[in-house]
């Protein structure tokens, strides 16, 4: 592993963190400004859920519009740099590539546009429940997304092989597709699940993120 590959990360990490903090103001005065809050449920249609979740009515949805702005700005800023600036570094600090980062960038910009247009349907109180999309149609949207990714990984890239912990590499074949889609869209609704339970599931996922990074930090994959 070379010192620049580790200082690349932190030094997109930190960007992008910094990105982050410096247009949240704007974001949050946009989302008060034209009342895009949560809208909970009344309480004599669901009780236990307004006397758990009261306290979140009036709260700025569409968060999320924090992460997957700034990563896809950042990734698409030194795309572009690395492409049109003679330098260098803007070329190292590029790191969209067809076989590592296409993939599940497009997969957390479409995720994030299911999540955007969840959020408008509260707001506007249009759906069933107090407003969003229907279960069923999340699981549609969501299946298409792992299926498209599956399709990406198999065939594109031929990859069929899953690795177990102490156990070594396992070829599955053309169930490697079917296994693909079930962890995409159990690990998508997981998330909207945590994330309904304490308003915000930022947390849970830095520490995920971060035991990613851990994983390829210690065995040298820093791409």
């Amino acid at each position: 592993m070379d010192n620049f590959s580790v200082i690349k990360i932190f030094f997109l990490s930190t960007l992008s963190f910094m990105v982050a903090m410096a247009w949240t103001p704007l974001l949050t005065h946009f989302l008060y400004k034209h009342r895009l809050c949560k809208q909970i449920r009344d309480e004599k249609s669901a009780p236990v859920y307004f006397r758990f979740h009261r306290k979140k009515a009036g709260t700025p949805t569409m968060g999320g519009l924090l992460i997957w702005v700034t990563v896809l700005g950042i990734s698409s800023l030194f795309f572009l740099l690395g492409k049109i600036c003679p330098l260098d570094i803007f070329q190292k600090l590029n790191f969209l590539t067809r076989s590592e980062t296409y993939l599940p960038l497009g997969a957390l910009v479409a995720s994030a546009l299911v999540g955007l247009a969840d959020d408008l349907l509260n707001v506007r109180k249009i759906g069933p429940h107090g407003g969003g999309l229907k279960m069923r149609h999340r699981l549609v949207v969501y299946t298409f997304i792992a299926l498209a990714g599956a399709y990406w990984f198999y065939f594109k890239l031929d990859w069929d092989v899953i690795r177990i912990p102490f156990l070594g590499n396992f070829e599955m074949g053309f169930w490697y597709i079917p296994l693909f889609i079930f962890i995409i869209v159990a690990t998508s609704f997981s998330v909207n699940e945590i994330d309904g339970l304490d308003g915000l599931a930022g947390g849970v996922l830095l520490v995920i993120f971060a035991s990613y990074g851990a994983i390829a930090f210690s065995q040298g994959k820093m791409e």
